[in-house]
């Protein structure tokens, strides 16, 4: 009986860790093949130049820990940075976007005592109703999104072959470490599928 209730235990856990995995979406092109990548180089694009002369040291430590992430996620997967002749280039991009989430709230009715007079007993007495649940209240609120886009391209022709990219609530004004360990490795995830 306790096996039972240990295996029951065991795959309850296993789906609720999957459930809280981020989901990653990718397209990919299916001319490649993708198990004969071994190495990267990282490419500075013009709009990366502009913005780095406008950016925050804030910001530029966000991009450090983005790019750390995802080369310690390439390196568990075999993959080696390189300066010259690399197989792919890589470059992320972080968009932060304002949306509208749904929120869904339970009503329920005030509870309440009526007082009634016993004219058997001559006294007041107590009836307590309730709450009751009464349907729910629907409203929007703002929220923040992150979106985090990794793009591989061909070395030789430059033209992307892969893009991984994911999306998730954003709890403040930037990404936190936690946050971009998991997008980086969901999206890293999806590389060899």
């Amino acid at each position: 009986m306790k096996k039972i209730e240990w295996l029951a235990v065991t795959i309850m856990t296993a789906i609720v860790l999957v459930s809280c995995g981020r989901t990653a979406y990718v397209q990919k092109d299916a001319d490649v093949d993708f198990s004969s990548i071994k190495t990267y180089s990282w490419v500075t694009t013009q709009a990366n130049k502009e913005t780095a002369a406008t950016q925050t040291r804030n910001d530029d430590l966000t991009n450090r820990k983005i790019r750390q992430a995802i080369d310690k996620n390439l390196m568990e997967k075999g993959w080696k940075e390189v300066k010259k002749n690399p197989d792919v280039y890589l470059v992320y991009d972080v968009m932060i976007e304002e949306g509208n989430k749904k929120v869904t709230t339970p009503v329920y009715s005030q509870s309440f005592t009526r007082w009634f007079f016993n004219p058997n007993s001559r006294r007041w007495v107590p009836v307590f109703y309730p709450s009751q649940f009464m349907g729910y209240d629907e409203d929007t609120e703002k929220i923040k999104e992150g979106t985090l886009t990794l793009t591989l391209m061909d070395a030789d022709t430059d033209k992307t072959i892969w893009q991984g990219w994911t999306t998730s609530e954003m709890s403040g004004r930037k990404l936190t470490d936690k946050q971009i360990d998991s997008k980086v490795k969901a999206i890293v995830a999806k590389l060899t599928r």
